[in-house]
């Protein structure tokens, strides 16, 4: 039997509150801190082109796991939190990670 594959959630958003969006995100890192089944890697992004639009990569182990996150109370605390803080609603892209290679 296959290994599950990492899964990765990427969240587009625009905000003029990024500092308040990271107090946010860290308040929520707190949260995930040594807890299994939740994220295992975060990669924020600023688009250069597009002022106040972010790019938020969020590598899971496994889809299963992603999606008993986003089932997860304080996830959807967090999302309701999170979109106050937008000035468009955030779209979300759920992607299979089919290889990762490492440079250095």
């Amino acid at each position: 039997m296959d290994a599950p594959k990492k899964f990765v959630q990427i969240i587009d958003f625009e905000t003029d509150r990024f500092e308040e969006m990271r107090q946010l995100s860290q308040e929520m890192d707190q949260h995930f801190a040594g807890r299994s089944g939740g994220p295992t890697h975060r990669l924020v992004l600023k688009d250069r082109n597009q002022p106040n639009r972010y790019l938020v990569v969020v590598e899971f182990d496994s889809y299963e796991e992603a999606m008993a996150n986003s089932d997860s109370s304080e996830t959807a605390k967090f999302a309701q939190q999170m979109g106050a803080l937008c000035t468009r609603p955030p779209s979300f892209t759920d992607c299979d990670v089919e290889g990762i290679t490492e440079f250095k």
